[in-house]
């Protein structure tokens, strides 16, 4: 019940759920605004009440936060910007009735881990001051550790957490399995994944995992490198995504592709048709079924 892709909002926000059914979720992950712009309209009246009907249907609808935004940023004016543009997204999830919005840490360019960690936790509470409002969890997403961002480390994530005072309750934490993949975190044998689990557990809490992104990787284990690839097309392993979802704790949470997509949704329908039969233990000859499916999208 807790499995689903990202969806386009091209035509009205409401159509993104439209779409999800289409392609056989339960969850659907969804930018509120075009997520390359710093503006945006106001939603209309009539779609949004359309989206909150049809929501109802799912097992959860939740934001992904525009990817302009840079917490981390050295420079103010970028900085205070993209703290204006949180805001306004954790208005349009409270406005969608949206609980949960995903965010990317962002880049320090430069400045260093410790500082741009510092000025993360300041934004957030910066922003949560303005939203006076908790209606609305931020899930802070694992990175690759590409370039000068911070977050490949669930340290980092830690330490943004108790750097952000009295609106730490406000923050939970998004697993993308590319991300942690590609920063050095091996989860395929049951070794690894307990390894993996007993990190999270030591540094953010299990707890304020609330969604993960099921995502396999193009490229190899510590490469530093987000390049997201279909299930079982990458170098991640069937077995890392059977761990996962086989966990019980994690059987409770939002998953969500945030694969390569086409018009008809297709590779949506496959990477969901496979995670569950990685799910129910009755998988058949998986390696058959992911040779025809490499085969179909060739």
């Amino acid at each position: 019940m807790n499995l689903g892709a990202h969806m386009p909002i091209a035509g009205g926000i409401q159509l993104s759920l439209e779409r999800g059914k289409r392609a056989t979720c339960s969850v659907v992950q969804i930018f509120t605004r075009n997520q390359m712009q710093w503006k945006a309209p106001p939603l209309k009246e009539e779609e949004v009440e359309a989206f909150k009907r049809m929501k109802k249907s799912f097992f959860s609808v939740y934001a992904h936060a525009s990817y302009l935004i840079n917490l981390a940023s050295p420079e103010d004016e970028l900085y205070h910007k993209s703290i204006d543009a949180l805001v306004l997204e954790l208005e349009r999830c409270r406005t969608l009735e949206l609980p949960l919005l995903v965010i990317h840490p962002g880049s320090h360019r430069g400045s260093g881990e410790t500082s741009g960690i510092e000025r993360i936790a300041r934004a957030i509470r910066e922003a949560y001051d303005r939203f006076s409002e908790s209606t609305v969890t931020l899930l802070l997403e694992t990175t690759s550790g590409q370039g000068n961002i911070i977050g490949y480390r669930f340290e980092h994530l830690r330490d943004i957490i108790a750097s952000s005072g009295e609106v730490s309750d406000n923050i939970g934490i998004c697993i993308d399995t590319c991300h942690i993949f590609a920063a050095g975190y091996p989860f395929s044998t049951p070794d690894e994944y307990e390894r993996l689990i007993a990190t999270v557990a030591r540094t953010v809490g299990i707890e304020r995992v609330m969604a993960i992104h099921t995502n396999d990787s193009v490229e190899d284990l510590g490469s530093h490198r987000d390049r997201h690839q279909h299930i079982g097309k990458g170098k991640i392993g069937l077995d890392a995504f059977r761990n996962i979802l086989t966990d019980p704790f994690f059987g409770r949470i939002p998953m969500n592709l945030e694969t390569p997509k086409g018009k008809d949704m297709r590779e949506d329908i496959d990477n969901l048709s496979l995670l569950r039969k990685l799910r129910s233990g009755k998988p058949g000859n998986l390696d058959s079924y992911v040779q025809r499916q490499v085969h179909r999208h060739r």
